[in-house]
């Protein structure tokens, strides 16, 4: 079963780390990216990361947080120096290529991150 599972949300001071954690299983992951949608707003791209390793991120994280694949099958996101801003759920994005093509697009269930002030 093709599926991502996200995990390391919750509550978090501000000032504070939060480690998010990807699993993929049923598929190796090449590109993967990390989105989140705060209340009322749409979802937006926090962080993304392809096969060669190449990393983009929203300005508001820059320098903030950090994306990385820990193995095939895991994805990362560090968060550091969080802010009230960042609150959100976090959800994990990434497609399965077969040969070079796109067959199938996912996302995980979403893993919430509250910050305090």
């Amino acid at each position: 079963q093709v599926q991502l599972v996200e995990s390391g949300g919750g509550l978090v001071q501000a000032g504070g780390s939060l480690r998010l954690s990807c699993l993929a299983s049923g598929f190796v992951m090449n590109t993967m990216a990390w989105y989140r949608q705060a209340p009322g707003k749409q979802r937006e791209l926090v962080a993304k990361i392809s096969s060669g390793g190449w990393r983009n991120y929203a300005d508001s994280v820059k320098g903030r947080f950090t994306i990385s694949r820990d193995n095939a099958n895991t994805g990362v996101l560090q968060m550091n120096r969080i802010q009230p801003e960042d609150t959100g759920v976090y959800y994990c994005n990434a497609p399965k290529i077969v040969g070079g093509l796109v067959v199938g697009d996912y996302w995980g269930q979403g893993t919430q991150v509250t910050v305090s002030s």
